[in-house]
């Protein structure tokens, strides 16, 4: 199972507002209250519930099966091709995309949020059995590319 970058960042903020509960810690020390308001939590939660939700219909579309018109009764349907890379892609600038949107709204897309969503973006294509690495190279770039062209954080 993949783990979201807003799963851990929640995780972090939830503890340090209980350290400051406890009065454990100051809340001046609480960095991920700071890092990781609620609001920016919420919405990169959004982006990333669609940008999943478009990868899991492009990955059913292709185990999906269709009867096509020159199907005759009792033959198996025709399976439905795989998505394409453009398809791929664009569900890839769409969430990027959105990311930006957020980024520009919040600034909250540093070093270390750059790399985890990236990775992130990559494991759900990966866990949807999409070839990263080949995808990249037949638009000649490198896997570590992938958001390069859209990405503004």
């Amino acid at each position: 199972m993949i783990t979201r970058p807003t799963e851990q960042w929640s995780r972090k903020v939830r503890d340090q507002k209980g350290g400051i509960a406890a009065g454990t810690l100051a809340e001046v020390d609480a960095y991920a209250l700071h890092l990781w308001p609620d609001a920016f939590i919420a919405a990169v939660d959004t982006a990333l519930d669609a940008y999943e939700a478009d990868i899991r219909s492009l990955s059913r579309a292709e185990s999906v099966t269709q009867p096509g018109p020159e199907t005759l009764p009792g033959m198996p349907p025709m399976p439905m091709p795989s998505p394409s890379d453009d398809e791929v892609v664009a569900s890839v600038v769409r969430v990027v995309m959105a990311l930006n949107a957020i980024n520009e709204e919040h600034e909250r897309i540093e070093t270390d949020e750059r790399e985890e969503l990236c990775r992130y973006i990559d494991d759900v294509l990966t866990d949807a059995g999409i070839d990263v690495k080949a995808l990249t190279a037949r638009r000649d770039a490198a896997r570590a590319e992938l958001t390069d062209g859209w990405r503004e954080w």
